[in-house]
């Protein structure tokens, strides 16, 4: 027959276990409610009073075990405290509130045996507070999901945290948005949108250089130095209670020797005794304090195994098995913190990093260009091409681009459509004619005529005009005796207007 408290007790276990892996309460009731598990509870009252009753495990009985300190061999007496408040009607309302733990009256420690020690049962307390989504608190619970810096970025603008959305087909596209303006109805937009790959990638990247084993070694050597500061420390805070306990046996064998029908000298030393007992017991609880919060000891295994670490970390990183969610908490590690703003340039973002140790550091990250900066041709070649366009026509200019190994803005080839597309947008001239010759269009200046009364001319051959390529501009040669020719052409002709003054100069 199956012991129903060794049932219990393996219930309890099996919630501790599982909270030191998923990290979350709610991840406790997922893998109960995948495995098929059941938790006790205490049924009062009716026919089934003081008898157990398994059922579904629920949330807030997983907060309940997580939050409770008997669970851990201590005996607290304070936790929750009656306020009476008035209600609007005049109602007097008794309401429990929970108070801080350090506001708890009574804690025993060691009190009985616990399923976990008061620091795990520290430990648990802290996660379940940054766990939660509703306090402005950071860094926030480690989720699922590829966004590396969730919980942990700021917005630079308001000081809120940043949520994640995902957009496009599927929600391939993620991105670190702070809607609180929007949320609140303070105002039409949000504070800022930015992609989360480039954040996620700086900060990556910065992670990979900041673990080395050059770093590691640093940093070792500085906690041997503060280890040997906390020793230091910690034999003046013994020399202080050998000197307390010395006092306290001086006082011991004062009340022991005193008469005891002197009832008035007695009760003095004794008080004395009292006292020095009392400040031997603070002075041990402030150097467990002490050696709980400040001091730091690292065995020497302990060592060799963080500078493997360090040396497999950017494997480990990589690694296909390493999940999203461990990545986020191996970074919470490193990480307190980060704070991203806008910086000088509309596409650069600047990322505010505070680390574990105190340090802050700053990166600067280039968000992706827009479409058309990215098709759009820098200055430098638009001045390139104006300077070649001086002595070289569009299928020249495409001849040496692609003896150079230059491609356009999509990465193709030059062709003579491209070159002349630019040529256009950019207001680029075409190559003047040789010396002594004349183009079409300084023709039609000179004489007043369109451009098809040129090319009539060309025709008929009254001019001479010759061109190196059919595609390429007339070059054309005006003599004397042709220039005479053509204002004649233009006097006599019943089809072209009166002559301008710039003829007849």
């Amino acid at each position: 027959m199956i012991d129903p408290d060794k049932e219990v007790h393996g219930a309890v276990r099996t919630i501790f276990e599982l909270f030191s892996k998923e990290g979350t309460a709610y991840g406790v009731v997922r893998r109960f409610q995948e495995a098929g598990l059941r938790f006790p509870r205490r049924s009062y009252g009716g026919v089934w009073n003081g008898k157990l009753i398994w059922g579904r495990l629920t949330h807030s009985r997983v907060l309940g075990v997580l939050a409770n300190p008997s669970y851990a061999g201590v005996y607290v007496f304070g936790r929750y405290q009656s306020a009476k408040q008035v209600s609007p009607s005049g109602e007097v309302i008794t309401r429990l509130r929970q108070m801080p733990q350090d506001a708890w009256r009574v804690v025993i420690r060691d009190h009985h045996e616990g399923y976990i020690s008061w620091d795990q049962f520290v430990a648990n307390r802290q996660r379940l507070a940054t766990n939660r989504t509703n306090a402005e608190g950071l860094p926030g619970p480690a989720r699922e999901g590829l966004c590396l810096l969730q919980g942990l970025i700021i917005c630079g603008r308001c000081g809120r945290r940043l949520t994640v959305r995902y957009t496009g087909s599927n929600g391939i596209y993620p991105m670190y948005e702070c809607s609180w303006r929007r949320r609140e109805s303070v105002g039409p937009q949000t504070c800022m949108s930015v992609p989360a790959p480039p954040l996620d990638q700086a900060i990556t990247d910065r992670v990979l250089t900041a673990i080395t084993p050059v770093t590691i070694e640093l940093a070792l050597a500085a906690l041997s130095d503060l280890e040997q500061r906390d020793h230091e420390i910690g034999a003046q805070w013994r020399m202080r209670i050998e000197r307390a306990r010395y006092e306290a046996g001086l006082a011991e064998r004062r009340y022991e020797s005193v008469d005891p029908s002197n009832r008035l000298i007695a009760s003095t030393l004794e008080r004395r005794w009292n006292d020095a007992l009392q400040r031997v017991h603070d002075l041990e609880a402030d150097l467990a304090n002490f050696e709980r919060r400040t001091k730091r000891a690292v065995t020497a295994e302990q060592k060799q195994q963080i500078r493997q670490l360090a040396e497999n970390f950017p494997r480990l990183w990589a690694a296909s098995t390493t999940a999203p969610r461990d990545r986020k908490r191996i970074l919470r590690l490193l990480v307190r913190d980060i704070t991203v703003s806008q910086g000088p340039e509309p596409k650069i973002i600047r990322l505010h990093i505070r680390w574990q140790g105190g340090t802050t550091e700053t990166l600067e990250v280039a968000r992706r260009p827009n479409r058309a900066d990215v098709v759009r041709y820098p200055n430098p070649f638009v001045t390139r091409l104006r300077q070649l366009a001086v002595d070289l026509h569009d299928d020249e200019i495409v001849q040496q681009l692609n003896a150079e190994g230059c491609l356009s803005s999509t990465g193709k080839p030059f062709t003579q459509s491209m070159i002349k597309w630019l040529r256009r947008k950019h207001q680029i001239p075409s190559p003047p004619p040789p010396d002594g010759t004349l183009s079409v269009q300084q023709v039609c200046d000179t004489y007043g005529v369109s451009h098809w009364v040129v090319y009539y001319w060309i025709e008929i051959g009254l001019v001479a005009a010759k061109r190196r390529k059919p595609t390429t501009p007339y070059a054309i040669t005006i003599t004397d005796n042709v220039d005479q020719r053509l204002r004649e052409w233009i006097a006599n002709s019943c089809h072209l207007p009166l002559p301008s003054p710039k003829q007849t100069a």
